[in-house]
């Protein structure tokens, strides 16, 4: 999507945070922003800032998870204000606990919010795009933890693998109707996503977490210290732009994971046997090999000039 002026991008969270980010870079280009949220005063606050530096900007309320309101809300949208060509799906939760004390509750929550808003994203827009037939672009907000495993956050780090692995297989499945895809995996950001286990109804009864954060917690000040040493949220939403105008697949604008990212690859490799392939096997197996995606990211990465590695 090299011409963006003019155009509508619809974002869910995007009254707060990353979201909010997506929304000023965006809305600085010319776009229709479309703010979907589920808390309304902050929707409320956010469009009138956007408004407030020229930005055409509207917001709806949405629980990404409510499947026909997610429909309403896209007839609505596209009835009133035209068609959605940039979807960003970013909604998010990120809460802490153990994958052995969770509830049922608590994977329902977190994978509904984290991977089946993605889904109610897809399932809704994408068929619009589709049978237009004028291109589009459909981004999705991962996370660091979607590359490696991260301890504590056991949940989350499942689903945002899943966003992972959906838009490398969606690129490779639109390559050829000039849908471009993009996944972004931001690490840490100067953001409040640890507030979001305040959201939750009835949390303390059916959670095995146990009841949100307070202000005062020592975690709570720890996450916060840690939020405060991260990047800009802008900065990151200015990497989004490049990467949906060059149809870039990812954007992991933190040179920082390289080491841990290799260390999972060389895991991986690891825990192969060091013989020759069965041929037969090989055979059919050469198809995910030269999976086109991951090619394709090599290749543009090598052709940039890239600064150089000093994890090593």
């Amino acid at each position: 999507m090299q011409t963006l002026s003019g155009k509508i991008v619809f974002i869910t969270g995007g009254a707060s945070g990353f979201g909010f980010a997506l929304a000023q870079v965006f809305g600085r280009e010319g776009m229709t922003v479309v703010i979907a949220d589920i808390r309304q005063d902050r929707i409320d606050h956010s469009v009138n800032i956007l408004r407030g530096t020229g930005v055409t900007a509207e917001g709806v309320q949405l629980d990404v998870t409510d499947r026909e309101a997610y429909a309403r809300v896209a007839d609505d949208v596209e009835t009133r204000i035209g068609p959605v060509q940039l979807l960003c799906n970013n909604a998010g939760l990120g809460i802490m606990g153990k994958i052995c004390d969770a509830t049922y509750g608590d994977w329902d929550w977190i994978l509904g919010v984290n991977l089946g808003g993605l889904v109610n994203g897809l399932c809704t827009f994408l068929p619009r795009m589709r049978a237009r037939g004028q291109g589009g672009h459909v981004m999705a907000t991962a996370s660091a933890a979607g590359l490696f495993a991260s301890e504590g956050v056991g949940i989350y780090v499942g689903a945002k693998m899943a966003v992972v692995g959906i838009m490398e297989v969606l690129r490779a499945e639109l390559a050829s109707e000039s849908i471009g895809v993009t996944v972004v995996c931001p690490h840490l950001m100067r953001t409040h996503i640890y507030e979001h286990a305040t959201l939750r109804p009835n949390q303390p009864k059916s959670s095995g977490y146990g009841p949100p954060l307070k202000a005062e917690d020592v975690l709570t000040k720890q996450l916060e210290a840690m939020s405060a040493a991260g990047m800009d949220p802008l900065e990151v939403a200015e990497h989004t732009l490049a990467a949906v105008r060059d149809n870039d697949l990812y954007v992991i604008p933190f040179p920082e994971l390289r080491g841990i990212v290799r260390q999972r690859y060389d895991a991986l490799v690891s825990a192969m046997p060091d013989t020759v392939p069965d041929p037969e096997r090989l055979r059919y197996e050469a198809p995910t090999l030269r999976f086109g995606p991951y090619l394709e990211a090599i290749a543009r990465a090598k052709s940039r000039e890239l600064p150089p590695d000093r994890s090593r």
